[in-house]
């Protein structure tokens, strides 16, 4: 891997992981943003692999575009799910015209977009008046399966370097994790009508799965690139006996989810 920021090389870990535990609070978000006009156009930002996009199809979208920079996450999506047309390219600069899409989506997006108030502001320009919306953001806290993942990192990178690495790839993750600063970055894009709601999920999946998560995360991208192919999976045999040795398998992961709509004014 080239670039370790890049999703690239772990499309397939990715779908893995998240494939089938992302789908819910996608279903969700969409619900939440309401019923969709007759043949409304949406657009999915960061759409990954394409699981709020197909929810979007699935909730009566006449026509849903998936954006995504990582061409090998959008490959990976069609090849799996339908209901999309996917677009390469990233959250600032999108390439439509103003006003596009009845209904604008980003599922875990916002945190890792370093001006997600320019990103903010262009999703807004192509909505249309009187359209919405409707974005997630993950909760406040770090449980055990993530804090043993992080110890398991920090022994490879150390603490600073950890931290330095979640700095570059989710600069939002702590500001976001808040119902209060997301509802502010909504109302500043000149939105209204913001809602948010806090959601609890619980994800059950194998060690095995876990682990593929977390290689398709900024921390296993980066030690991944740090440590190169065979370092890689001494690792990930070590993070496997840890996490084995410390939790029963199949996992049950509890985790904090907001999600908020709102309204471009139609005026």
């Amino acid at each position: 891997m080239d670039d370790w920021r890049s999703y690239d090389g772990v499309a397939a870990a990715y779908e893995r992981a998240n494939g089938g535990r992302l789908s819910e609070p996608a279903r969700d978000l969409v619900a939440l943003a309401g019923d969709l006009p007759a043949a409304a156009r949406a657009l999915d930002v960061g759409t990954g692999t394409g699981l709020t996009a197909s929810e979007a199809s699935k909730a009566g979208a006449a026509l849903v575009v998936g954006l995504d920079p990582s061409v090998p996450m959008l490959a990976t999506g069609a090849s799996v799910r339908d209901g999309f047309r996917p677009v390469a390219g990233r959250a600032i600069d999108l390439p439509f015209r103003d006003g596009s899409f009845d209904l604008v989506t980003a599922s875990f997006v916002l945190n890792h977009v370093a001006k997600y108030d320019t990103a903010l502001f262009d999703m807004v320009r192509v909505l249309r008046h009187g359209g919405r919306i409707a974005v997630s953001t993950w909760g406040p806290g770090v449980d055990e399966l993530q804090r043993t993942w992080r110890e398991l990192v920090s022994t490879v990178v150390g603490g600073d370097m950890l931290r330095d690495v979640l700095k570059q790839a989710v600069p939002w993750e702590d500001l976001f994790a808040q119902r209060g600063p997301l509802e502010e970055a909504l109302i500043d894009a000149g939105l209204n009508r913001v809602r948010t709601e806090p959601r609890r999920y619980r994800f059950v999946y194998s060690i095995e799965e876990f682990l593929d998560g977390r290689e398709a995360a900024a921390t296993g991208r980066f030690v991944r690139s740090m440590l190169g192919e065979a370092g890689w999976a001494s690792f990930r045999e070590r993070a496997r006996a840890t996490f084995t040795e410390r939790f029963a398998d199949p996992l049950n992961d509890f985790r904090d989810v907001i999600l908020a709509v709102a309204t471009k004014p139609a005026y």
